[in-house]
């Protein structure tokens, strides 16, 4: 056993991860960790081909989509929401673009809004998860809302409006939107494992999302998550296919030189040192960029992948549990002595 594998397996000893890691150095060469079971009641482990739903861990991959869809010249980053959607919003200021959507500085009323919330659960009391399977199932939660605040004004991580650019790609590409995801993102990065699937039509090697009691007990998240994912969260995805769809997006075999640079720019900021791009979090050190990150978290969802450009080190944890994946990857920062 390696030095890498000795301190994930102390770290999942202490935090009881589930799930897989998955570090590819510069030079190509891969590390992996596989703990617990995609499947409890049969015991079935995790393993490098599991696949693993990452929550927003997928904006990103809306993120991409607009931009593909501005190279084509079928949208502009400055095109406003009401010039891009038929669909009323009453509420609504009349100067959102699609920019302040990417960077979640738009000011429109989230569905989940965590300043107000903390249980992702809450929401399916009144609209079960069940009735959840397309993008526009998701607008009576919130378009008929008030504003939380000017466009441009502040940073506040918002779900809904990545439901907005799902519903954008949409009406742009005259796809659905995980039908254009799996074309023109997963297909082109050769992510071949990956996708969004139902919870009723789960394919084979795919973790269940599990949500762990204080008594000991523990339930599946079918109940806890809408039926199918989309543009504001909810793909499945493998470590390996994550670790492909960063050498795609970095080699500009999904989009630009000039398109990648802008999605990679900071444009809105959170704190001192972690920024926003479009569909990605930016951490900052001493003014250098430290790495580009995505993540995600939703009952019995935790993920984490990211982007070290000074070593070009890329780095994947996935968990089909709530927690854990955090302190996989503070583990493997430490151990790769990349941490900032």
């Amino acid at each position: 056993m390696n030095k890498f594998e000795e301190a994930l397996h102390e770290a999942q000893s202490r935090v009881d991860f589930s799930g897989v890691a998955m570090v590819v150095d510069g030079n190509g060469d891969a590390s992996t960790a596989s703990f617990g079971y995609a499947n409890r009641v049969d015991q079935s482990k995790n393993h490098l081909g599991t696949r693993f739903g990452i929550a927003s861990g997928c904006k990103l991959f809306t993120a991409i989509a607009i931009c593909q869809l501005v190279e084509e010249g079928k949208l502009n980053f400055n095109t406003r929401l009401k010039d891009c959607l038929d669909i009323e919003f009453p509420s609504f200021s009349a100067e959102i673009t699609i920019h302040h959507l990417l960077t979640h500085t738009s000011g429109v009323p989230d569905y989940f809004d965590e300043d107000v919330m903390d249980d992702f659960e809450e929401l399916w009391i009144k609209r079960p998860m069940y009735h959840i399977r397309s993008l526009k199932d998701f607008l009576p939660m919130f378009q008929d809302e008030q504003m939380k605040f000017t466009p441009g004004e502040s940073f506040h991580y918002n779900n809904a409006g990545y439901i907005l650019l799902g519903l954008i790609v949409e009406r742009a590409s005259k796809m659905e939107f995980t039908d254009y995801v799996q074309e023109h993102i997963f297909k082109k990065a050769e992510m071949m494992d990956s996708g969004y699937f139902s919870f009723d039509t789960l394919p084979s090697n795919t973790a269940l999302g599990y949500i762990d009691q204080p008594d000991g007990s523990w339930k599946t998240n079918i109940y806890s998550l809408p039926v199918k994912g989309g543009s504001d969260g909810g793909a499945y995805i493998t470590a390996e296919d994550m670790s492909k769809l960063w050498k795609a997006l970095l080699g500009q075999l999904l989009l630009k030189e000039e398109t990648v640079n802008k999605l990679m720019t900071p444009h809105a900021q959170e704190d001192e040192i972690n920024f926003y791009g479009y569909g990605i979090w930016i951490k900052k050190q001493d003014d250098d960029i430290f790495k580009y990150h995505v993540m995600g978290y939703d009952p019995g969802v935790s993920f984490h992948s990211a982007y070290y450009p000074a070593t070009q080190t890329i780095a994947t944890v996935c968990s089909n549990k709530s927690s854990g994946a955090y302190d996989i990857m503070e583990t493997i920062e430490e151990t790769l002595q990349v941490k900032a």
